[in-house]
């Protein structure tokens, strides 16, 4: 478990960095531009690795159980992760109403997806995972918020508001499919 908590610190971590503007510019002042996104991307892979590596450790060791979710909460779930799937695919589309109204798509989401995880998994290490995920993104958006970088809303449905469903749904669909070989958890 200490591997993934470390994989996490290090991972949401280096995340955090940017929402601390004063902090990063010194960073990206002693380093330029370049080797700031060099160093970010390298923690945020180190951390990545560390949280993959440190939860399938965890899982083999056997799962610390916490609470039992109701099955019902399976379908809840499949609805949220959908959601994250179109709202990522939002995020990175042409401008379009869902880009608009969710202001910052990509930590809805985060937020989507860790909700609903953290609905289906009633172990330790999974609500430590998803539940630091679901804070990260909840803080970043506060973050966000006091800047102001909120996005603008648009109105009419958009070619970007397509793609953003369209590819979504596309990726969620496959990773029902490959859930169960790349994480090792059957999803229907």
């Amino acid at each position: 478990m200490a591997i993934l908590i470390l994989g996490l610190v290090i991972f949401l971590g280096i995340h955090t960095l940017t929402t601390l503007r004063g902090p990063r510019a010194a960073l990206i002042g002693r380093l330029g531009e370049n080797g700031y996104k060099g160093l970010y991307s390298l923690m945020a892979a180190i951390g990545l690795a560390l949280i993959i590596w440190g939860f399938g450790r965890y899982r083999a060791e056997g799962l610390i159980a916490v609470w039992n979710p109701p099955l019902a909460l399976r379908h809840l779930t499949m609805l949220l992760v959908w959601i994250a799937f179109v709202s990522l695919a939002a995020a990175y589309s042409p401008a379009g109403k869902i880009k608009g109204w969710l202001r910052h798509p990509m930590l809805v989401g985060v937020k989507a997806w860790a909700l609903g995880h953290l609905l289906v998994n009633g172990d330790l290490g999974g609500m430590i995972l998803f539940g630091a995920f679901l804070l990260w993104a909840g803080y970043d958006r506060i973050a966000v918020k006091q800047r102001g970088d909120e996005g603008a809303p648009r109105s009419g449905f958009t070619l970007g508001d397509g793609i953003a469903i369209v590819v979504g749904t596309v990726a969620y669909v496959a990773m029902i499919w490959l859930h169960p070989v790349l994480i090792g958890v059957s999803v229907i």
